[in-house]
């Protein structure tokens, strides 16, 4: 087997790169920071696709595969994204929030 390495990028979101670690104030003590996050539109363009290929697909018709995928509850390609949240809240917004 081959042993060659290949550099790996990480796909980046700009506006979640500007809030990132930036905590949002909440309420009256609290707030919520990005911590991290994986994947974008592209991912999921890329997992509603992965039977065609990558193709090419203008921006425009990746923008009306989403919404046609949250129009009909295809939400399957929606989970190839992540948002790591530290989220600090009262304890009784909290216990409303995890119900």
């Amino acid at each position: 087997m081959d042993q060659h390495t290949e550099k790996l990028s990480r796909v980046s979101v700009p506006e979640i790169d500007a809030i990132l670690g930036l905590p949002l104030r909440v309420l009256d003590d609290g707030f919520v920071r990005v911590v991290d996050y994986l994947g974008s539109d592209e991912s999921i363009v890329q997992a509603a696709r992965v039977s065609y290929g990558s193709g090419t697909k203008h921006i425009q018709e990746d923008r009306g595969l989403i919404r046609y995928l949250m129009r009909h509850r295809h939400t399957t390609p929606f989970e190839m994204c992540e948002i790591k949240l530290h989220v600090r809240a009262p304890m009784d917004a909290w216990r409303q929030w995890i119900r």
